[in-house]
């Protein structure tokens, strides 16, 4: 569904106020990747790191510099009308749907821009009236929608087309628990039954865990990661965290093996690698216990410690 190889793009950035210089940035700098039909992978990274300069590459906006990117067997730059045909895209909070009108005008616009035959929009906008829950707001002035309401909104305005990919920036950003567990069950509906590939840009690591495969992992415009998170979480969350309850307070205890993170009152975190019920006999020895855990490391912290890790991931799973 995408190839990408060799992808860049650079900025001109002229400084100064009397004396200007040209500055080059490398927004995306010699990425590859490619995206298998009905994969739902996430594309991670800090703010910077190029996520947005990539998709609106992916999806004819900007033209690279240099690189070759080929998406449902298309070039993006050069075939922008036939590419919308094919994908639906969502980019965070920018707005797809007419302002003051009801939603479901909104919808009624789409079905000719997009040409889309009546038949299949009828049956495409019923689908996701009973999916998303629409029908409570479908005459209200987009204006008037909250947030939640608005963003299922625009998941149908990008999927009535029936696209065969699905870019998203950000599709849950803001909502309230319900509102983003209702968003990520309709992609994995749309994903698993109608084989839509989706590729999901998200700081909501929540998303990615629930949702994804794969993951692409972005930094200064160069590709660190493209895995899963399962191999993933086994290079990266090798340390986990024992937590334990000791009868009274006290300071941080001395365990070979391990470190202490944290101390709060009679609790105590403590880092380490290897065997949990080797550290929890030392533990035992040196202190009364009450009750202890083991945490697993989240992906969030597991990503943080591949931008922490002066090495980088470089030669994982081909990147």
């Amino acid at each position: 569904m995408i190839e990408v190889e060799d992808l860049r793009k650079e900025f001109v950035v002229r400084r100064g106020r009397l004396r200007r210089e040209r500055h080059v940035v490398h927004a995306v700098d010699g990425i590859s990747f490619h995206v298998d039909r009905g994969e739902l992978l996430g594309y991670l990274g800090p703010n910077g790191a190029g996520k947005s300069t990539t998709i609106k590459m992916l999806t004819g906006i900007l033209v690279p510099t240099a690189g070759r990117i080929s998406v449902a067997g298309l070039e993006p730059s050069r075939k922008r009308i036939e590419l919308a045909r094919r994908i639906g895209a969502m980019f965070g909070q920018r707005i797809q749907l007419w302002w003051d009108l009801p939603l479901r005008d909104s919808f009624d616009l789409l079905r000719h821009i997009y040409r889309i035959p009546a038949d299949r929009h009828r049956v495409n906008l019923a689908r996701f009236r009973d999916v998303l829950e629409l029908d409570p707001f479908l005459d209200t002035p987009v204006r008037q929608l909250s947030l939640g309401q608005r963003i299922r909104g625009e998941l149908t305005a990008a999927m009535l087309h029936s696209p065969e990919l699905l870019f998203l920036d950000e599709p849950t950003i803001g909502l309230d628990v319900v509102a983003k567990q209702r968003v990520r069950d309709f992609l994995v509906e749309i994903n698993r039954e109608d084989g839509v590939t989706v590729m999901l840009t998200t700081h909501d690591l929540g998303d990615i865990e629930r949702l994804c495969n794969r993951l692409l992992v972005i930094d200064h415009g160069t590709l660190i990661w493209d895995g899963g998170i399962p191999e993933l979480k086994e290079r990266y969350g090798g340390e986990r965290t024992l937590v334990i309850d000791l009868e009274e307070p006290a300071p941080p205890l001395e365990v070979e093996g391990a470190v202490v993170e944290r101390v709060d009152g009679p609790r105590q975190w403590l880092r380490f690698r290897g065997s949990a019920s080797e550290l929890t006999a030392r533990v035992a020895r040196a202190a009364r216990l009450v009750d202890l855990q083991v945490a697993e490391p989240d992906i969030e912290e597991i990503v943080r410690r591949i931008y922490a890790s002066p090495e980088k991931v470089s030669d994982t799973n081909g990147v």
